[in-house]
Formats: structure tokens, C-alpha cells, sequence
């Protein structure tokens, strides 16, 4: 089976994603291509890096990864294709790639690009050539040359006081769910069963409990969870944090914790 994923932030509205889509299909007849998003905000990484974190394992191997947000060749930024844990990403060497996938590639290879490549768009040139060839069985070692690494974006972690955590909105979803940087693991760690308050700025709103599910409270009522993803979200109960609240990604919730 070839699957091929695609994440971009062209949006639905143009023609782009489909020409794309088209020349795949035109190649590879019998491939399966998988929309994750067409909607990352423009040139937005950091929402890029954790929009494929949270997707791509879940994908079977051999699948390969289409990434295209902010992926102009420059004398800072190459085109790459890397393998990891069997599966294949196409994207450019811009900093994300070891956050989605939490370490460094186990190999990465810096595309050789033909004048037919189209620069000024490298997903239907660059990155759909390599992927028909990649889907046609095509070693890695043949579309380039190796490299040794690739570039590490710095992403932000929570800051950490001895009894409170400044977290981060990361990603706001299509119900409103603000889910921040603070993992589980993270909360337990510096929180050790204390009890504690979710403060949420600009708002008449505290939390004081972990929910396990999102209609744990009445309706309009904040809460807060830990989701699919392991990190903490800020949700309301059949309506939408984000416009209740009115936080935005990058905006800081501060967790307080209180000794007995």
C-alpha cells in the first residue's frame, strides 16, 4: 500500500493542494493520500511541528510524510527526506523536524534538485517528485546527499517555579481547546499531589481539578484534562474555551500549587 500524508498551510480555498494531489495520482494511481491539514496558520513551524507530532505514529509504516510550511529553499533552510522508526518525511531542514519526531533522523539525505524542481514551489515539484519516487520503492540514498544531522528549532518548555508552572498555549483546536506544553508527567513532578489552581488570565475563572472527560461540569463550564496528546487542555464543557476565556496560542496559564 502507498500512503502518502499531507500537511500544508495552503488552505482550501486555492487550487494548490490539489494540483499536488493530481500529480501524485497522476504517477501512483493506486496511492491513498491522507489530508492532515490544509489549515496551519501561514508559515506558522511551531504549529506545523505539533499538528505531525501528533499524527504521524499513527500512520503505518512505510507512510510517507509530506510536510510543506515554510519550505523555501534558502542558504539557511535545504530540502530533505528522512527516514525514522520506518517511516519517510519530505519537508525542509527549517528546525521542526526533531520535535515532531523527538530526536534527531536516523537518516536524512539533502535533496538534489533539478532545474524542473520548481523553486518557487517546492511541493509540487521537489517534494511530490521525491514521494512518487520514495512510494516507487526508490532507496533514500538515491535522492540525494547524506547528511549528518539536521537543524534543532528551540521550543519553548514550561517555566518551572518550586510550586507553580507558567504554561504555555501551544495549539487552540476547532472547539475552542486550548492545550498547552505542560505534560502530564510534568504536573505530577512538580505538582506531587498538591492541591492546586488553574489561574486563567483576564478571566473571572479558576480551576481547581483534573477532569477525565470534557462534559465532567455543566454546560459553559471551564475545566481542565489531559488529552489524546498527554498535555493539559483548558476546555469548556460544550462550548469553546478559546472565545470564553479569549486566549491565544503563545498566552501564559499559570498553575499555582499549595502546600498542606
Amino acid at each position: 500500500m502507498k500512503l502518502i500524508t499531507l500537511t500544508t498551510d495552503l488552505g482550501v480555498t486555492d487550487y494548490y493542494a490539489a494540483i499536488a494531489k493530481g500529480r501524485l495520482l497522476s504517477e501512483l494511481p493506486d496511492a491513498t493520500i491522507v489530508d492532515v491539514t490544509h489549515e496551519i496558520p501561514k508559515h506558522d513551524i511551531q504549529r506545523t511541528a505539533f499538528v505531525v507530532k501528533q499524527t504521524w505514529r499513527n500512520f503505518p509504516k512505510g507512510t510517507i510524510h509530506i510536510v510543506a510550511v515554510q519550505s523555501l529553499e534558502s542558504e539557511r533552510v535545504s530540502l530533505v527526506a528522512c527516514s525514522h522508526e520506518g517511516h519517510f518525511f519530505v519537508c525542509a531542514d527549517n528546525g521542526i523536524i526533531p520535535i515532531f519526531l523527538g530526536a534527531q533522523p536516523e537518516t536524512v539525505v539533502q535533496l538534489d534538485l533539478g532545474k524542473s524542481q520548481m523553486p518557487s514551489f517546492p511541493l509540487l515539484g521537489a517534494f511530490v517528485q521525491t514521494s512518487i519516487r520514495l512510494a516507487n520503492g526508490e532507496a533514500l540514498s538515491k535522492l540525494g546527499k547524506k547528511k549528518s544531522s539536521v537543524q534543532e528549532m528551540l521550543m519553548q518548555s514550561p517555566p518551572i517555579g518550586e510550586n507553580h508552572i507558567r504554561a504555555n498555549i501551544v495549539y487552540i483546536d476547532t472547539f475552542g481547546n486550548l492545550i498547552t506544553n505542560v505534560s502530564l508527567e510534568k504536573f505530577e513532578e512538580v505538582g506531587k499531589g498538591l492541591p492546586f489552581e488553574i489561574q486563567l488570565p483576564q478571566s473571572r475563572f479558576t480551576i481547581t481539578r483534573i477532569s477525565e472527560r470534557y462534559n465532567d461540569v455543566g454546560t459553559s463550564s471551564p475545566l481542565a484534562l489531559f488529552g489524546h496528546s498527554g498535555l493539559l487542555e483548558i476546555a469548556v464543557s460544550q462550548g469553546s474555551a478559546a472565545r470564553m476565556i479569549g486566549l491565544k496560542v503563545n498566552e501564559v496559564i499559570r498553575i499555582e500549587f499549595y502546600a498542606d
